[in-house]
């Protein structure tokens, strides 16, 4: 089974656990990260995240992430098709970042893709992604965890 986690999906056991809903999250991707570890999941990584993991001016959150993105057993590089599908995914009110990653996870046929921000989950719920399903963090782990 393979995991596509967006930059905030990544991000959010580093977010202050104030609310219980990011509390909740953030143990939901540390379960991920877990069942990646156990080569339970795989977890893909790609050029969009390395970019912007790049553009990330937190050195612990940077840091972080690289530990995350090393766990990846599959490297989604972008070529033409994956930018041109992320066109067609910017015309349905994606943002360009957003548009990449979900393009990015749907043509290298993961199973699942996973992010926190209500408004692209929505618009990614929304869209024809094929066989790669897009889900939040809770949906995921409970997913994974059948």
């Amino acid at each position: 089974m393979k995991i596509y986690l967006d930059m905030c999906s990544i991000q959010r056991p580093l977010d202050t656990k104030a609310q219980p809903r990011i509390a909740v999250e953030a143990e939901a991707i540390l379960g991920v990260l877990t069942l990646c570890e156990s080569a339970q999941v795989e977890l893909m990584s790609s050029d969009t995240l390395v970019f912007e993991l790049g553009r990330n001016p937190h050195p612990v959150r940077k840091e972080y992430a690289l530990k995350v993105l090393a766990k990846a057993s599959v490297f989604v590089p972008t070529d033409s098709d994956i930018e041109e599908y992320a066109r067609k995914f910017q015309a349905e009110g994606m943002k360009p970042l957003d548009a990449l990653h979900l393009a990015s996870a749907v043509m290298a046929k993961a199973d699942y893709f996973c992010t926190c921000d209500d408004r692209f989950l929505q618009r990614a719920k929304a869209a024809d992604t094929g066989q790669t399903k897009v889900v939040s963090p809770l949906e995921l782990i409970t997913e994974v965890t059948q």
